[in-house]
């Protein structure tokens, strides 16, 4: 594909020459209607000259006289001297009512028979068309004949045709040339901004600084800093995920390296089991700290609203706390579930929703002693939904509630790794909700998420 530049003057050349051409078609019928308007109001002027000339009362002698020199006088139409090019293709012819010639100028065309429609004709005479104009005289018994060659018309229609396209074709090179510089005038900004983005290192993520821009490049200029502002986001998820994995991992691994060096030393079997189990438990809490770890990369994005799906808030809670039941069983902790009547439908991200509840939950249920409940509420307040979920456990000091959604931070769990409620709080963000934690009076602690209603299901 060309240069914008050269597309755009091909386009306005293009389009200029079209119309100018239009243009010029219709000044070229219009001229030749009004020139042959003119031209037949002459010959009807000259045909009325005529007639008063040949109404002069004169004797017959005297008559014969004007007769012999008006065809002496036209004999010399261009035979040199002060004239015109055009005289001898200018004719005029005059009978008497019985057809007999009485004068006629030396370029007329030969008649069989004088014309008798009056007014204006056209012909073909000698090989040469006419236009004529024919005067009947009742009052003096003549007939008189006024005419004019065509190719006289046409010559000075296509005078006026060149006059006014020669100077138009020689400006359009002039005005090309203009356009062009024109053109490459209003890009200069586009150039800049091309030269900028070419000259920057493959490295550099900093936002474009254009001023002053045109308004039709700053949305370019915004979309670029957006993009640049992603990759950026996106480097620097990718950075704290292997800072995050690094760190997570380090202690773990040279943990399991020491339980498996116990066991292959162990001097019984029964040093060799123990060994081994720490090593189970060791990979098992690796293993919680990768899932964790992966969840929370997931959940770095902003969500893209365009992806959410209508779902049934109330279903969803429903089955997910119907699938956490067994392993809640498992640890002794029985699960509870009241939702109050409403509408829970929304346009929402399944996943992220699924992620929040299964992370509330199994840190309530970590944090519950033996035969305790984690119940779960969900209900409509306005505009919102108010999830929340209750453990029994010993809840969170004040002075520390802050650091409770920070990464790696675990307050009384030793088997956890620090991202539960991290992965919450990413999660509702990307839902556009809030979630908060406080104790409860009777002990325990409470989390509780509020989600905006999105779609047509909001009041």
């Amino acid at each position: 594909m060309g240069s914008l530049r050269s597309r755009t003057l091909w386009r306005v050349m293009l389009l200029l020459l079209a119309g100018t051409g239009l243009l010029a078609l219709y000044n070229y019928h219009d001229s030749s209607h009004e020139i042959a308007e003119v031209y037949d109001a002459h010959l009807a002027q000259n045909a009325r000259l005529l007639q008063g000339v040949m109404s002069l009362p004169l004797a017959g002698a005297e008559r014969q006289t004007l007769y012999q020199a008006f065809n002496e006088a036209l004999s010399q139409s261009g035979a040199g001297g002060p004239g015109h090019p055009y005289e001898n293709k200018l004719a005029f012819a005059v009978w008497s009512e019985d057809g007999q010639l009485r004068v006629r100028s030396a370029s007329a065309p030969g008649f069989d028979t004088p014309p008798k429609a009056p007014g204006f004709s056209t012909e073909t005479r000698d090989g040469r068309q006419w236009r004529g104009f024919v005067l009947p005289v009742p009052a003096q018994k003549l007939v008189i004949w006024v005419g004019e060659r065509y190719d006289v018309r046409d010559d000075l229609v296509g005078r006026i045709v060149r006059h006014t396209l020669m100077p138009f074709l020689a400006g359009s090179l002039a005005l090309a040339l203009l356009v062009w510089l024109a053109i490459g005038r209003g890009l200069e900004p586009l150039q800049n901004m091309a030269r900028v983005i070419r000259g920057r290192h493959a490295d550099s993520l900093e936002p474009l600084q254009l001023v002053p821009l045109p308004r039709e490049l700053e949305p370019m200029q915004a979309a670029l800093n957006r993009l640049l502002s992603q990759v950026e986001s996106l480097l620097q998820r990718e950075h704290r995920f292997i800072a995050d994995a690094a760190h997570e991992m380090r202690t773990p691994l040279a943990v399991l390296r020491l339980h498996a060096q116990n066991a292959a030393q162990a001097d019984n079997e029964q040093e060799r089991d123990k060994a081994l189990d720490f090593l189970i438990d060791g990979v098992d809490r690796l293993s919680r700290v990768v899932n964790q770890l992966l969840t929370l990369a997931r959940l770095e994005p902003a969500s893209n609203r365009s992806r959410w799906k209508a779902l049934d808030v109330q279903a969803l809670v429903t089955d997910s706390l119907a699938e956490l039941t067994p392993w809640m069983l498992r640890q002794q902790v029985e699960p509870d579930l009241e939702i109050a009547s409403g509408d829970y439908r929304t346009l929402s991200d399944r996943g992220a929703l699924e992620v929040v509840l299964q992370n509330l939950v199994s840190n309530a249920v970590n944090f519950s002693p033996a035969g305790a409940t984690v119940r779960v509420t969900l209900e409509r307040q306005g505009g919102d939904l108010l999830l929340t979920v209750q453990d029994s456990g010993p809840g969170i000091e004040e002075t520390r509630m802050d650091r409770a959604f920070e990464r790696f931070y675990s307050d009384g769990n030793p088997n956890g790794a620090g991202l539960g409620l991290s992965i919450v709080s990413r999660a509702v963000q990307r839902l556009g909700g809030d979630v908060r934690l406080g104790n409860r009076p009777e002990g325990g602690l409470e989390a509780r998420v509020r989600l905006p209603v999105q779609g047509q299901s909001s009041p």
